[in-house]
């Protein structure tokens, strides 16, 4: 009997049974620090490595996401470098809206802080709101369009449903108001011969 190819095989699948074994202590290690320090919850919408979706699931092993299309995606905890939970504590509503540049800008702040307080005082929308939606800056001067910022602060997980509603409200305002959304334009000239 040969035993020299035993002992070959046997530190062969040691070897493999050693660096599994690394990685699922780095996991079960790494898995008890996410839940002991309480960084996201079941229910809770997470950004992990770039992968987005609600938390399922979560073991001592690993993290189960189901993003917006249904697919689900299973995380080990040993490969996770940074979370962003997007559902703790508060939410933002977050947007950058472009005007016309002969916008009456006082006109304009008017128009977006009623339709905030609109938004927030809207018995369907209310106990969502933390801060309604109000103007908070010229952000920028763009080639067709001044950028203004809106800022607001809902409970956890609303914020996408009064960014939409207050959207809506927005552009109804807007077009009652004659304040005009640009899109990118072009002029061209041709010369004649």
């Amino acid at each position: 009997l040969k035993i020299g190819p035993i002992l070959a095989g046997a530190g062969i699948v040691g070897l493999a049974f050693g660096f599994g074994g690394q990685y699922l202590i780095k996991d079960i290690i790494t898995g008890l620090f996410l839940i002991l320090e309480n960084q996201y919850r079941i229910g809770d919408v997470v950004n992990i490595n770039g992968t987005g979706g609600l938390v399922q699931d979560i073991s001592l092993r690993k993290t189960t996401l189901r993003d917006l299309d249904g697919t689900v995606h299973h995380i080990p905890h040993g490969t996770i470098t940074l979370v962003s939970n997007l559902s703790k504590d508060f939410a933002r509503v977050n947007l950058d809206i472009g005007v016309s540049y002969n916008t009456n800008i006082e006109h304009l702040i008017d128009i977006i802080n009623k339709t905030g307080n609109e938004v927030a005082q809207d018995p369907v929308f209310k106990d969502s709101i933390i801060t309604p939606p109000q103007f908070l800056r010229i952000n920028e001067f763009a080639d067709s369009a001044i950028i203004v910022k809106i800022l607001g602060e809902t409970r956890p997980l609303k914020q996408w449903e009064i960014a939409g509603e207050y959207r809506k409200r927005l552009k109804v305002a807007f077009d009652k108001e004659g304040i005009e959304i640009p899109f990118p334009q072009r002029v061209i000239h041709t010369v004649k011969e």
